[in-house]
């Protein structure tokens, strides 16, 4: 029986070596014959080594458990095309892409061997694989604005149709389109193993098994196409943890061996990085948990984007949620790495200019209704300078207040708020490059130094709530509710 093990957004796991040699031990111990290892995208970026190494600390990952299939997500951009096509060039997998085109229009990374399917014979069973990326990937990462993304529904048809002249017995998508999955669910794959969105899947929609692993290398699935019971394929969650202490139980980590040298070399790109200096204390922990991040007002939230209104010195701020990336609380001593780790991306805080009734826009759109990924109730932003009360349904804004003032609609204010929000059309459509009035400094430098002005802290105040007057979360970080 023909059997995929399934990991995807991984992203900033090789700033813990631990955690990825445990994937890697995980994934090394499933492994087999009968089995394919395969990637769906975001797995060489963003992080701390990733910005680093330009995503090339992947590598150490890929050789070490024998990647057979990858596919790009936006992530896989950060670093230029340029960078992309020499990882994929150095990679040991083949990389799967069905509708990316490079600057010339032509299939991105052919040159390097990408193809748009590919059919792998495994335990005596043809599989067929195609390869998907989110067609919106241009107004996701400004790395990739010169390149094409084409529909790509009408771009898996086409590679169904050639399959299925080849003959295989399986088709599968690797698919980084997050809830784009559910419109191929509708075509003829057996199984669609996903990514992009965060949050962890397993379910069958119309006959074909849809599945994701969540983010950052907690979760790998197994997913066996041909069960003993039952047409649909079905899948095994294996949790990174149950492996157990990597260097004290595994030995395969053991000195010398292939894991044990993955995570020593990881070790080692950290070190040499020079990114370890304490920063500042956080005299209590700062959640940065994804459940956190996007339920509604959080002290990373607010400490980020008074960090960006200091140094901008601007009326208002705004961060994006899905730019503040998971991992462990941020507590007691706080290096540039740990703050690097939650905004690992090269880019600076511009100022924006905005009317008042642009900015009560921009406002409405944190809500969790009008940007198409994540769940319906998660907030997609967080503020400083204002405060802002919902109506009960949490979906529209029933009052704003600037620096404790009413909104004026025809008065201009400042707001200060990552790059990539004048770039995007994906998250709050509203702000634009029109609005550019001015630059700052880069995203994790100037929070860095206001960590050093006034420490790595913060309180829930209130500034986003609902109009019965709670604080507008649905789940609380731990410490904001001591």
């Amino acid at each position: 029986m023909p059997r995929l093990l399934h990991y995807s957004d991984i992203e900033n796991v090789y700033d813990d070596p631990d955690r990825v040699s445990r994937l890697a031990g995980l994934i090394a111990t499933l492994d087999g014959d009968d089995t394919l290892v395969t990637g769906t995208g975001d797995n060489t970026a963003p992080g701390v080594l990733s910005l680093v190494e330009r995503g090339r600390q992947s590598l150490d990952f890929f050789r070490a458990v024998g990647t057979d299939l990858e596919t790009f997500g936006n992530h896989d951009f950060d670093y230029g095309p340029d960078a992309t096509r020499a990882l994929v060039a150095d990679s040991p997998q083949e990389w799967v892409s069905a509708n990316v085109r490079d600057e010339d229009g032509e299939r991105f990374g052919a040159q390097q061997g990408v193809v748009p399917w590919t059919i792998r014979e495994v335990a005596g069973d043809r599989i067929g694989f195609v390869g998907l990326t989110d067609p919106t990937t241009q107004s996701l990462n400004p790395e990739a604005v010169d390149l094409g993304f084409d529909d790509p529904v009408p771009a898996a048809r086409r590679a169904i149709g050639r399959l299925r002249e080849e003959g295989v017995d399986f088709l599968v998508a690797l698919s980084h389109l997050g809830q784009g999955d559910d419109d191929l669910a509708a075509l003829d794959f057996d199984a669609i193993l996903g990514g992009h969105v965060h949050s962890e899947r397993s379910e069958v929609v119309t006959g074909t098994l849809l599945t994701r692993p969540g983010q950052n290398g907690h979760v790998l699935l197994e997913v066996d196409l041909d069960p003993d019971e039952g047409d649909t394929p079905s899948v095994r969650r294996h949790a990174v943890a149950d492996l157990g202490d990597p260097e004290a139980d595994d030995p395969r980590v053991a000195s010398g061996s292939p894991l044990r040298s993955l995570a020593d070399a990881l070790r080692g790109r950290v070190a040499d990085a020079g990114l370890n200096e304490t920063v500042a204390e956080a005299p209590e922990p700062l959640d940065r948990a994804q459940e956190t991040v996007v339920a509604g007002e959080c002290r990373i939230g607010n400490f980020v984007a008074d960090a960006y209104r200091w140094a901008a010195g601007t009326d208002t701020a705004l961060q994006n949620s899905g730019g503040l990336r998971s991992g462990p609380p941020l507590a007691g001593a706080v290096t540039m790495a740990d703050l690097i780790s939650v905004l690992p991306f090269e880019e600076r805080i511009v100022i924006a200019e905005v009317s008042g009734t642009d900015l009560r826009a921009i406002l409405a759109e944190i809500s969790g209704s009008v940007v198409d990924f994540g769940e319906p109730g998660w907030r997609h932003g967080h503020v400083s300078g204002v405060e802002v009360v919902w109506d009960p349904d949490g979906e529209s804004v029933r009052e704003v207040t600037v620096g404790g003032e009413p909104l004026d609609e025809e008065r201009y204010y400042t707001l200060a708020t990552p790059e990539y929000l004048l770039h995007s059309d994906h998250e709050f459509p509203t702000l634009d490059e029109h609005h550019r009035a001015g630059e700052s400094g880069i995203q994790h430098e100037v929070v860095a130094d206001y960590a050093r002005e006034f420490g790595v802290t913060a309180e829930i105040d209130g500034r986003m709530r609902v109009a019965d007057g709670a604080v507008d979360a649905v789940t609380a970080d731990p410490a904001d509710s001591e």
